[in-house]
């Protein structure tokens, strides 16, 4: 209500201005005006995000598509672009598996995001990227097409019940790999799960401690049995996740064009943003938000 009278007030100003006063209080108006805007479009989006997970932490993990090196370097893209996003929101990040490429770039990735919404507005990235451009990795110097899945799972919390039972998960330990010293070599503290009836594996190798990394491992496991019970019960074909399989041409949500022109496009809103390099760094939120738009 606040806001409204204020805009209220701020109108009626204009019209008791005269034309001298009226350009001199110009840009003071517009600044407010503006200001006001990004508040009340604040609220809008928080409004919009009143699904039953969305003011969770979010669970991301990055597959490249076919491609070798090209995708595995877009996929390392794409990560930065998310840990880039979620720094610039004041959100914490932290890397809890990770699989790097033989040449460039990475095979696998999964990262937790930390924050009111972050499942919320992430939700809105899940599914299939699309990179053109003139490949660094080809002498030749011709144009490739990379695709990366993103999929978005909330983290859930210790209130939320999903039955897992002991004899329906397979657990292996292994060397961690990365960055972290000595005691990668030498102790095998890496964690992976498998969840037998539906074939879900999860890893984590963030952690020193064996049972720190099967925790973590079980709570990304719960996020994503979790995240299938809504898709049942809702009785939908498609999720809030993208499928791994679909890592091709005609799956995309988003084209980032890098050569023979520069443009990201969203195919689903048809938004189209000509600073590549500032996407890139993180300035995604006109796609997200445009996206909670036209699925509320």
């Amino acid at each position: 209500m606040a806001s409204v009278k204020k805009i209220e007030y701020l109108e009626d100003s204009i019209n008791i201005l005269g034309e001298e006063e009226g350009e001199f209080l110009f840009n003071d108006f517009k600044q407010e005006i503006n200001e006001l805007k990004e508040k009340l479009e604040t609220i809008e989006l928080k409004l919009l995000l009143s699904g039953t997970a969305d003011r969770n932490n979010a669970i991301v993990t990055i597959h490249p598509g076919a491609g070798g090196v090209e995708s595995q370097d877009w996929a390392q893209m794409l990560m930065r672009m998310y840990l880039r996003w979620a720094e610039k929101h004041g959100f914490k990040t932290e890397i809890i598996d990770i699989q790097p490429g033989d040449e460039a770039g990475i095979k696998d990735v999964t990262f937790t995001i930390t924050g009111e919404f972050a499942f919320g507005y992430m939700k809105a990235e899940a599914g299939v990227h699309r990179l053109v451009r003139i490949s660094p990795f080809d002498s030749n110097k011709r144009r490739h097409t990379s695709f990366s899945a993103v999929l978005v799972f909330p983290e859930i919390e210790d209130d939320i019940k999903i039955d897992i039972k002991e004899d329906d998960l397979k657990v292996d330990t292994f060397r961690a790999s990365g960055a972290g010293g000595q005691h990668v070599n030498k102790v095998s503290s890496a964690v992976r799960i498998t969840h037998l009836p539906t074939g879900i594996v999860v890893s984590c190798q963030s952690e020193r401690s064996q049972l720190r990394n099967k925790i973590t491992a079980l709570k990304i496991l719960k996020s994503r049995l979790y995240n299938i019970s809504l898709r049942e019960r809702e009785k939908k074909l498609e999720g809030i996740i993208g499928d791994k399989k679909d890592i091709s041409w005609g799956n995309q949500i988003r084209s980032y064009i890098l050569q023979p022109y520069r443009l990201v496009k969203d195919h689903r809103t048809g938004l189209e943003v000509g600073n590549v390099d500032a996407v890139l760094d993180g300035d995604i939120d006109v796609f997200i938000n445009s996206c909670l738009r036209i699925s509320a």
